[in-house]
């Protein structure tokens, strides 16, 4: 009986699907069309899948009545199940084909110039559209040497540029003057007269430096991509945690460390500088040509490069910072002055690194304080990032 139902299914399914194609033929849409594609797929599955629970269910029976053994069962299962598999198998093959056909031939007819991507997700076939010479936009962060975009339009958060497609980016990348956004961190500490590092007043890993700012890369032969010129502006952090539960006191012209008379949590002592840094750079990136060879271009930050300068600013502000608790209340003290630290500062500074990540290194040439008896020079050294 089940069987009989079956069947009288299947016929009035195919003779419906019959007659609704040739009287809806010119009026089907193309999504309706994969809609259809989609459904008879389903059907196959549905078909395929009774067709043998029904056939496992009579031999399930014969076993019962003793009319086979469990081993004739067991290989009468599976034969019957492999032949559904490749029933399967050949009929998916039949609609993905119609399925993909359907989709190109809406391309072709109507969207000339396009492609599509197909994928799969969550088990069901999905069509991915996408536009050849068409344009487009992407965001990207960080640095990027991927110049074949494309008519894209490129959205750089990390550099804050916008190239208006791919012959834009590779024209304003190889200019003899391009500009970079700059991002340093490391480690920072002073340098104090008769001592060394091991003997710093300054914890080593708890004291640091950042450093960001604009610069300016200028080419400084025509046709010669090693020397450049490399100047901007930047803005100096340094950071400083003196060690033994000490703080800076100013005492007329001269800043002492001092111990605290309370437990510190946190002492921190900043000082923040304007500068202008020069560097000349040897960058060791060949030159590339255009994809007909009719033009050169000279490109930068995507060898190994070399920078050796200097810098010189003025001081914007230092601040010291004490975090400590007090009758269980925790107490965070901001003290802002100068602290007798010098207006002005100017150093030298040198990087060593591939693309656009280098290994940077800085040292003041000018004391940390005016009038200290014993004199204590900044020193840095941490990874720097010239975003291209």
């Amino acid at each position: 009986m089940q069987k009989i139902i079956l069947y009288t299914i299947l016929i009035a399914f195919t003779f419906l699907s019959k007659v609704t194609a040739q009287t809806k033929k010119k009026e089907l849409t193309f999504e309706k069309k994969l809609e259809m594609i989609s459904t008879k797929m389903d059907f196959l599955l549905f078909k395929e899948k009774t067709e043998l629970k029904h056939k496992i269910d009579s031999l399930e029976s014969a076993n019962v009545q003793n009319e086979m053994s469990s081993e004739q069962l067991k290989q009468i299962k599976l034969d019957f199940a492999e032949k559904s598999a490749n029933r399967i198998e050949i009929g998916m093959e039949k609609y993905k084909k119609e399925m993909d056909d359907l989709v190109q031939s809406k391309l072709d007819s109507e969207n000339k110039g396009m492609s599509y991507k197909i994928d799969t997700i969550n088990g069901k076939r999905v069509y991915v559209y996408y536009k050849y010479g068409e344009g487009g936009h992407t965001i990207t962060l960080g640095g990027s040497s991927n110049d074949s975009i494309g008519s894209q339009t490129e959205y750089n958060v990390t550099s804050f540029k916008i190239y208006k497609g791919e012959q834009d980016k590779i024209e304003r990348k190889s200019k003899r003057t391009t500009s970079q956004f700059v991002f340093a961190f490391g480690l920072n500490n002073v340098i104090t007269e008769g001592e060394n590092l091991n003997d710093s007043d300054f914890r080593v890993w708890g004291s640091h430096f950042y450093e960001w700012g604009l610069t300016y890369n200028s080419r400084i032969f025509k046709n010669n991509n090693l020397l450049h010129a490399k100047y901007g502006l930047s803005v100096m952090y340094n950071n400083l945690r003196p060690t033994d539960n000490r703080y800076f006191v100013k005492n007329g012209d001269q800043t002492d460390l001092v111990t605290s008379s309370v437990n510190l949590d946190d002492s921190r002592f900043r000082n923040v500088f304007l500068v202008a840094p020069v560097h000349l750079e040897f960058d060791f990136t060949p030159k590339k040509m255009s994809k007909d060879g009719s033009k050169t271009y000279f490109k930068t930050h995507e060898s190994v490069r070399l920078g050796i300068g200097g810098y010189a600013g003025v001081r914007v502000k230092s601040k010291q910072i004490l975090k400590y608790e007090e009758d269980g209340i925790k107490v965070k003290d901001k003290q802002k002055g100068d602290f007798n630290v010098s207006d002005f500062t100017y150093g030298l500074s040198a990087y060593l690194g591939y693309g656009q990540t280098s290994l940077y290194v800085k040292y003041d040439l000018n004391p940390m304080f005016k009038n200290n008896n014993i004199d204590q020079n900044n020193v840095s050294l941490g990874l720097r990032f010239d975003f291209n």
